[in-house]
């Protein structure tokens, strides 16, 4: 398995759901880990399980991805309590997922650009600093709901393709500084797809028929592992890529 021991990294989204799954990848290699998200209860139980099952030191710290002054509090209180930073995984988004672009109204799409592309943002910019200084990385995340134009995720697949630009450029402007940023687009399921589910069944059903390994991806195995090996020095030399972990989507005409 890959080693991250010494290494500190914050994972938005951190206590529930792909976070979570994120969470226990990194806790396993070794890694410290920031986590947020905006429901401190959430917050608090995944650092309680994450230290008793893996023995890693995790700060849980409040934070609305839309808040710009809370972003700076998070990367002060990391920078404060561990001394540096490693990683950024941007993977909490909200959005109103699950709903036809015709019934999507402009607050529906203020809120998937907030909480995706501003979030990104704001977090890319405050941590680089630390980042240049250990040789760090990001991880964010997109969508094949942007990638192949999935139903009823329009403005979800919007704030995730404005993502991948923004992590396009950061990865060319921030080579020269060691600082790598690359994109992941995971099939697994979210609180957005299983709305979906209950919404549009019949939709859901040619959703997953269209993924030939037949499943969503398990966000620890399939995509934590995959974060864990982009923020190894094995990945020193990958930046500037969209990794695609659908199952096989989009293979099939």
């Amino acid at each position: 398995m890959t080693e991250l021991k010494g290494k500190v990294v914050i994972i938005t989204g951190g206590g529930r759901g792909i976070g979570f799954g994120l969470s226990t990848a990194f806790a396993k290699a070794g890694a410290d880990l920031v986590i947020t998200g905006r429901t401190e209860s959430t917050l608090l139980a995944a650092k309680e399980n994450l230290e008793r099952d893996y023995g890693c030191r995790v700060l849980a710290v409040t934070a609305d991805g839309a808040d710009e002054a809370a972003i700076k509090n998070v990367i002060d209180q990391a920078v404060a309590t561990f001394g540096r930073i490693d990683a950024v995984i941007n993977n909490a988004q909200a959005s109103a997922s699950g709903k036809m672009l015709i019934d999507h109204t402009r607050e529906d799409l203020d809120l998937a650009i907030y909480s995706g592309i501003y979030a990104t943002f704001f977090y890319m910019r405050e941590a680089f600093p630390y980042l240049k200084k250990t040789g760090g990385c990001v991880i964010n995340f997109a969508s094949g709901a942007g990638l192949f134009g999935r139903i009823a995720q329009s403005s979800y697949a919007a704030a995730k393709e404005g993502i991948r630009g923004l992590s396009r450029v950061a990865a060319t402007e921030w080579a020269p500084d060691g600082v790598r940023v690359n994109v992941i687009c995971p099939l697994a399921m979210t609180e957005g797809l299983k709305k979906f589910k209950e919404e549009y069944p019949e939709r859901y059903e040619q959703t997953i028929k269209g993924v030939p390994m037949g499943r969503f991806a398990d966000p620890e195995k399939d995509v934590g592992r995959v974060c864990v090996f982009l923020c190894s020095d094995e990945a020193s030399y990958i930046t500037g890529e969209t990794i695609t972990l659908q199952g096989g989507s989009g293979l099939r005409p």
